[in-house]
C-alpha cells in the first residue's frame, strides 16, 4: 500500500513539472496570426508585442488591441504573449501542488509512511488531521488551488514597439486608452523613420 502512495506521489510531481516546463504555448493560431494588411502599409517592418497576464482574463482586451493596431497601422505585425509572474511566484506555483499531493498521501498512508521514516508512531498532529481526513483533504485541495491561481496573476499588460517598452500597466496601474496607444505607436514609428532617414543621409 505504501509503495502505491509513493508511486502516485512521484507520478503527480513529475506531471506537474512537465506541465510547467515542457508544455507548449498557451496561445492558439488566431492570436499569433500575422496581420493580413497590405504590404505597403505604414507599419511594414515593425512589430508590436503585447505581453499580458493570461490568467487575469486579459485575453479579450489583448485581442481587441491587436485588431485595433492592425487596422490603424496597416502592415504592422502584432504578437501576443503571456507575461509570466516573478520567479518567486513561479517557484511557489510549482511547490504548492507537490505539497498538496504530499499532504493527501500522508493523511491516507501516514501510519505506514512514518515508521519507514524512523518514527515509532506518527506525531500527534497527524491524528488530528486523520480524524477529519475528508475535510482536511478538501481544504488542502481547494486552498492550494486558490493560492496557485493567485500566484499565476502578474497583472501585466505591457506593450512593446520594436522591442522597446512604450506602455506598462505594471507602472501605470491602468490599461492604455485606444487613442493613447495609437499616439504612442505613431510617435515611436515617426521617431524610427526619422532616425533611419538621418542615418541613411550620413551614409
Amino acid at each position: 500500500m505504501l509503495f502505491i502512495f509513493i508511486y502516485i506521489y512521484v507520478f503527480v510531481c513529475a506531471y506537474i513539472l512537465y506541465k510547467k516546463f515542457v508544455n507548449v504555448s498557451e496561445f492558439d493560431d488566431e492570436m499569433q496570426k500575422p496581420s493580413s494588411s497590405i504590404a505597403s502599409g505604414i507599419g511594414v517592418g515593425h512589430v508590436i508585442s503585447i505581453s499580458f497576464c493570461t490568467s487575469c482574463s486579459y485575453r479579450g482586451h489583448a485581442m481587441t488591441t491587436k485588431h485595433m493596431l492592425e487596422e490603424a497601422f496597416p502592415g504592422i505585425t502584432v504578437t501576443l504573449a503571456n507575461h509570466p509572474p516573478p520567479l518567486l511566484k513561479r517557484l511557489m506555483g510549482i511547490v504548492i501542488p507537490i505539497l498538496q499531493v504530499g499532504v493527501i498521501v500522508i493523511i491516507m498512508g501516514g501510519e505506514q509512511i512514518f515508521p519507514k521514516l524512523g518514527y515509532m508512531r506518527p506525531p500527534p498532529w497527524y491524528y488530528s488531521l486523520r480524524a477529519n481526513r475528508h475535510g482536511t483533504i478538501i481544504t488542502t485541495w481547494f486552498l492550494g488551488n486558490y493560492i496557485k491561481s493567485c500566484l499565476k496573476n502578474s497583472g501585466a499588460f505591457e506593450v512593446f514597439c520594436d522591442r522597446e517598452l512604450i506602455f506598462s500597466k505594471l507602472m501605470e496601474q491602468r490599461f492604455p486608452g485606444e487613442f493613447e496607444l495609437r499616439e504612442l505607436v505613431s510617435r515611436k514609428l515617426y521617431n524610427l523613420r526619422n532616425s533611419e532617414g538621418f542615418t541613411g543621409g550620413l551614409w
